[in-house]
């Protein structure tokens, strides 16, 4: 895929994928969405990429959507992506994204910025944030998974406090919450980021995505369904090479190097 709407760049085994129209405030067209769908496939199809790194150009995340491109998609009822993407809102929960992906925020991140921080695994913050959902002062409501997982995040008062009026929500607040993870200085967000994912990079790859897996089963589906595949999933994992070196590495003292094999 041709990338013009965003930015891709592998580091190591980190995928850094950047919202790049800042002259829009990074607004998102249906071509941004469909372009970062297509990173999230790639991270999630290629072995030698173990974490995705979310952010964006510029001083804003985004100021959201662009309804009137959008509002077709909406009123017809029908939002479809080409073969090989996967929606970087993870609304299918059989079809996300194997890989964790950290997200660094800064300035406004409104709407579909907001629903894509849910939907994220570590969020990094800077102190200049501004975090939203404006949709019921458009008229409509959000249809990102906000309405499913805020109140999950941060209590079903607090959630209905911000999803009803669609007011902000200020870096140190969403700290306070717990919507993010980490807190920084404006511009210090993406190295956090990045510097997260490269130290969850050097854990075995097998094991973090099946730490993943786990953890969203039993969001999606429940405790009980979390803990019957507790042990069916580890057998295979049992057998891999970087089990072990795990071990091996714990015998003899010293850091694992993992394959993801």
């Amino acid at each position: 895929m041709d990338y013009t709407r965003i930015t891709v760049e592998t580091r190591g085994h980190v995928y850094l994928m950047g919202l790049n129209r800042p002259e829009k405030r990074n607004a998102f067209d249906l071509e941004m969405y469909e372009e970062l769908a297509g990173a999230y496939g790639e991270l999630d199809r290629h072995p030698e990429l173990r974490c995705g790194v979310l952010f964006a150009h510029g001083a804003h995340f985004t100021t959201g959507l662009e309804l009137d491109k959008w509002a077709s998609v909406f009123a017809g009822g029908k939002w479809t992506i080409p073969e090989g993407c996967i929606h970087p809102l993870g609304i299918d929960s059989d079809a996300r994204c194997k890989k964790p992906v950290v997200m660094a925020i800064r300035g406004r991140c409104y709407t579909i910025g907001f629903e894509l921080l849910l939907a994220q695994d570590i969020r990094v913050a800077s102190t200049d944030a501004r975090i939203a959902l404006l949709e019921v002062k458009r008229g409509i409501y959000p249809v990102g998974g906000g309405t499913v997982r805020l109140f999950r995040e941060i209590g079903w008062g607090n959630a209905m406090r911000y999803l009803l009026t669609g007011d902000e929500i200020t870096g140190a607040e969403a700290y306070r919450l717990g919507l993010v993870q980490e807190l920084t200085e404006p511009g210090n967000e993406l190295d956090r980021a990045i510097e997260i994912a490269a130290d969850i990079s050097k854990r075995a790859p097998l094991g973090v995505m099946a730490a993943l897996k786990s953890a969203r089963i039993a969001g999606v589906e429940g405790p009980g369904a979390a803990f019957a595949r507790l042990i069916p999933d580890l057998i295979p994992i049992m057998g891999s090479e970087d089990a072990l070196e795990g071990m091996m590495s714990f015998i003899e003292r010293r850091e694992a190097n993992f394959k993801g094999k």
